[in-house]
């Protein structure tokens, strides 16, 4: 029988297979001397991204979690993760290191090795451990907005803030989990009820100052008025998706990844999985998204301690928020952003800590069914029925149990 815990192991392995086949789909050219086979697939660079994945899960959901959660001295670190958050988010405008992409500073590249990795991906999993911490640590004191509430709304908007300047999908995310966090953590609704005004006035600043996201909500509200311009990205995400239909085109037979999707490997993947795999390919997606999710519901609702029912909350929340919110912008339904489809769009950083992010679920499970199995001791004899022993006494037609102690009637 499966666990909830193995459910998610199962997911997140089919959800990479998937991500590597159609990251190497969407990067087929017309090129034949970089045709794409099963061997160039084996030793592709998203399959090294998945065999890292899958080992940082597997690691991960080893961990002796309840041990670790009651930690004293893990406990007196968490607070040291805010400032390597901050530094490491600040060296995407380091030189030579801070790398620029599409005109946004999100990537850091160690010259001469190839190896790079976006740090918001880091940050965003990162501060579900610290807003936990907080909520576990501040339990009584979180319907208070001074000594609860305020410390992790600080938290949480400045490193958003931060995120945002450079990823505003990211960053959005960031706030928008941290808020449901702190609200199961016992913070009041309507105290955050009352900042929502600030929040939105916040993010219209963000796009107001920045002309390419402007540019981006008048092309969601209406793409044909600039085709080629604003609206180009939406439109040709939206041919991809109707293109095709039931069954799709087949396996690498798609044709807007021919240079007409731009982001076809990363950010518009599922355009490209919609086109190729049809219906069906893109509601198998779903179900195994939905599957993930399910369980990692039934794996919080089960935990009994604090820290970890919040840290499997945010992790379970950021992970359906983000691919909620790729869907919406693939299909339309959202603004363009640069947020990816977790373990689906390429990424070596996103798949490795969405993987073992989702490990620390697996871990909370196993040490949930372990806890269960040792409240089962063995050998242990099933208690004599009270009932028939009482009937008995109350009337002498029906026989006592034999090993009955109580005294009958007869017997007194």
């Amino acid at each position: 029988m499966f666990r909830a815990g193995d459910v998610i192991v199962l997911g997140v392995l089919s959800l990479l297979c998937v991500g590597v086949v159609m990251v190497n789909s969407a990067g087929l050219t017309i090129d034949p001397q970089e045709a794409v086979t099963v061997k160039s697939i084996i030793w592709s660079r998203s399959s090294f991204y998945m065999v890292a994945a899958m080992a940082a899960m597997l690691l991960i959901c080893r961990l002796p979690i309840d041990r670790l959660s009651s930690s004293p001295a893990l406990f007196r670190a968490v607070p040291l993760i805010l400032p390597g958050i901050f530094l490491l988010l600040l060296l995407v405008y380091a030189p030579v290191i801070g790398r620029e992409v599409n005109g946004s500073h999100r990537w850091v590249h160690i010259p001469g090795t190839g190896f790079s990795m976006q740090p918001s991906e880091i940050a965003k999993w990162g501060l579900l451990i610290v807003l936990a911490w907080h909520g576990a640590r501040a339990a009584s004191r979180m319907h208070e907005f001074k000594a609860g509430l305020l410390p992790g709304l600080l938290i949480v908007g400045l490193f958003a803030a931060l995120i945002a300047k450079e990823d505003l999908g990211t960053g959005v995310l960031v706030a928008m989990t941290g808020a449901i966090v702190l609200i199961a953590a016992g913070a009041r609704l309507w105290q955050l009820g009352a900042l929502v005004p600030a929040a939105l006035g916040a993010i219209a600043l963000a796009v107001i100052v920045s002309p390419y996201r402007v540019k981006r909500l008048v092309a969601f509200l209406d793409p044909y008025a600039d085709p080629e311009g604003a609206g180009y990205h939406m439109i040709q995400s939206l041919v991809a998706v109707a293109n095709g239909e039931g069954f799709g085109r087949g396996l690498g037979f798609g044709l807007q990844k021919f240079g007409y999707l731009p982001e076809d490997r990363t950010d518009f993947l599922f355009a490209v999985i919609c086109e190729e795999l049809g219906v069906g390919g893109a509601a198998v997606i779903v179900a195994l998204y939905a599957g993930i999710l399910v369980s990692a519901c039934s794996i919080v609702l089960r935990q009994q301690d604090r820290f970890l029912k919040l840290l499997g909350l945010g992790v379970t929340t950021t992970f359906g928020l983000q691919a909620l919110i790729n869907l919406f912008v693939v299909t339309g339904l959202a603004p363009t952003k640069g947020i990816a489809l977790p373990l689906l769009s390429s990424g070596g950083t996103g798949w490795i800590m969405t993987a073992a992010s989702l490990g620390i679920l697996v871990a909370m499970d196993r040490r949930t069914a372990a806890r269960e199995s040792e409240a089962i001791q063995p050998g242990l004899v099933e208690p004599k029925p009270v009932l028939a022993t009482v009937e008995a006494l109350a009337d002498p037609s029906i026989p006592a149990p034999i090993d009955s102690r109580v005294a009958t009637p007869a017997a007194a």
